[in-house]
């Protein structure tokens, strides 16, 4: 999962879609190398040939992307798959991938897209748009149950499509959806001929295990898994057929080989990376600590630093208010949103900031981060740091000291204490050990289980916990692209999730205003609606947000046409155009 449950958080730019506007991309099937402020100097340009080492923190459990909700499985997919359009992640522009140009209706809800010609996938079999239907068909088959459906859902209704022929597909939307064709940009289109006969057997779901043949994987991405020993690394190798070629006219990926080491610890990831046996960080985040004995190393040459500014995934505190464990006599206070308040206003940030990430962040109040310009607005709770505050709130549900002990306890003795789960051996840990001692300071006990990214995905799926610190994965940065977090039914639903119906009023409020961002053509209008949501969140506090760290990245001097960009996987989201510097250059 490298540490992350893989998706939430969501646009900086809205579809401008004009009536029956032909759209084309400048660079049609090519990239345009170093694009952005990432072009390289004269003597880094890219070229053919050569292989790096990446380290990621964890595996996904499966090869299909489908069935795989985990950050591991995402990375994947980005290595060996490709969807129909893509987002270009440093500019945050929408641009052909698989489709090459597009047609949009004048009522905003039909898209004809061109498939590009003469592709094949890497084992040879050409591409044609039934792999698009088929892949679709996978999608909303609901023995499949696939992670990726929620999300490309318009009203709770799936898109239609259709092929009017082996090179043209044709999307149809149930509603207007603002931002248009990027509701499509993470669905990697699989191969029909091989997995198809799984789809009407009823064994999707098994397809393509981390037991399966290699031989059986087949993708239209940039790179082949070759070799993949369990818990230890992945080796892909160049795909020769893949379509898309640079500005000079040189076939992608540049790399013959890529190498992905799996390190879940962050100290011996650090120290890899230092003493040059990896070349860059999977995960990228650069831990403030590391910051000094990078710059030594990047100071004899062998490394680089890139400064990433602020990051667009803040990690998050949340408590389980679901049904499970609803007998617990602790319920009238741990799921009371006063309690969340009194644990919002009990955490010093700035000592957070000072002493875990020694300065490298700001404070924040709500799961969107300064980053993402478009829809931040910086809405702050009524009471931001304020201990004394913070032991009224807590006497307002009951929590008191009745045994002068320090610590409070409600109005039957038992102790008000509770557990967060959160990473092993990463940052997270040490952010939660702060709040731990802040919270004690406060009459709060809190115990800390600190486990693997799977476990808390386990954990977290089946509500065995009492509140969890972790983080989610941006896919995108309109919050109308991933509603699996923010309505009351989406799997993502991070504190109660797949609810048949809102469990509050201010839940059934978000749904609501969710409803109108999605299909308001007005930019403004849907940026007010989006501050609405965001105040919501201020007073309920579902979710508790303490820092926006500001990411550093440190890669390999071999690195050449590196192209950061804020979310993870910060630079193997573009794998295809990173390169790797020849001996003696």
């Amino acid at each position: 999962m490298a540490g992350r449950i893989a998706r939430p958080v969501a646009v900086l730019v809205l579809v401008a879609a004009i009536a029956a506007a032909l759209f084309i991309s400048r660079r049609a099937s090519r990239h345009e190398s170093g694009a952005g402020s990432n072009t390289p100097p004269t003597s880094d340009v890219p070229s053919r040939g050569g292989e790096l080492v990446a380290s990621y923190r964890s595996e996904p459990r499966t090869y299909n992307r489908y069935v795989d909700q985990t950050a591991a499985a995402d990375l994947l997919a980005l290595l060996t798959q490709a969807p129909l359009v893509h987002v270009n992640r440093t500019t945050d522009e929408l641009e052909p991938w698989l489709a090459e140009s597009w047609t949009e209706s004048p009522d905003h809800l039909t898209y004809t897209l061109k498939l590009r010609h003469g592709i094949t996938f890497s084992d040879g079999v050409p591409f044609t748009s039934a792999d698009v239907l088929f892949s679709f068909r996978a999608l909303y088959d609901p023995k499949v149950q696939a992670v990726l459906a929620a999300d490309t859902y318009v009203n709770g209704k799936p898109l239609l499509v259709e092929a009017p022929d082996s090179s043209t597909v044709v999307l149809r939307l149930p509603a207007p959806f603002a931002p248009g064709l990027r509701l499509i940009a993470n669905i990697p289109i699989l191969p029909r001929h091989r997995l198809e006969p799984a789809l009407v057997a009823g064994t999707f779901t098994d397809a393509w295990s981390a037991t399966s043949p290699l031989s059986e994987i087949t993708g239209l991405g940039p790179f082949v898994l070759a070799e993949h020993v369990s818990g230890q690394r992945f080796v892909f190798m160049r795909n020769p057929r893949f379509w898309s070629y640079d500005g000079s006219g040189v076939q992608l990926p540049y790399l013959d080989k890529l190498t992905v080491i799996v390190i879940p610890d962050q100290n011996a990831e650090a120290l890899r990376l230092q003493s040059g046996e990896t070349d860059l960080m999977g995960n990228a985040d650069m831990r403030p600590e590391d910051y000094g004995s990078f710059k030594r190393v990047a100071q004899q040459g062998r490394l680089r630093l890139l400064d990433a500014g602020i990051g667009l995934d803040p990690n998050l505190l949340w408590f389980n208010l679901s049904k499970v464990h609803a007998d617990d006599p602790r319920n009238a206070w741990l799921r009371s949103k006063i309690f969340r308040q009194a644990i919002s206003c009990a955490v010093d940030r700035q000592a957070i900031i000072n002493t875990v990430y020694l300065g490298a962040g700001v404070p924040i109040y709500g799961p969107i981060s300064p980053a993402n310009r478009t829809w931040y607005v910086g809405v702050r709770p009524a009471c931001e740091y304020d201990p004394g505050r913070a032991r009224a709130l807590f006497a307002s549900i009951g929590l008191t000291d009745r045994n002068a002990d320090g610590m409070l306890e409600d109005s039957h003795g038992t102790p008000a204490e509770f557990s967060i789960l959160t990473q092993r051996d990463h940052l997270r840990a040490r952010v939660a050990a702060v709040v731990q001692e802040q919270l004690r300071k406060a009459g709060i006990r809190v115990d800390l289980v600190t486990v693997d990214p799977n476990a808390i995905q386990d954990r977290w799926a089946h509500g065995d916990y009492d509140s969890i610190y972790f983080g989610t994965q941006a896919s995108a940065t309109d919050p109308s692209l991933t509603p699996a977090l923010w309505f009351s039914s989406g799997e993502f639903h991070l504190w109660n999730r797949l609810q048949p119906t809102p469990a509050t009023e201010w839940e059934r409020h978000i749904d609501d205003l969710m409803n109108r961002i999605a299909v308001s053509a007005d930019a403004a209008e849907r940026r007010r609606l989006f501050e609405d949501v965001q105040r919501i969140y201020a007073e309920e506090m579902p979710v508790i947000s303490f820092v926006a760290p500001k990411a550093m990245i440190a890669i390999s001097s071999r690195v050449v046409n590196p192209r950061p960009a804020p979310q993870i996987p910060q630079l193997l989201w573009s794998a295809e155009t990173l390169a790797a510097r020849a001996a003696g250059r």
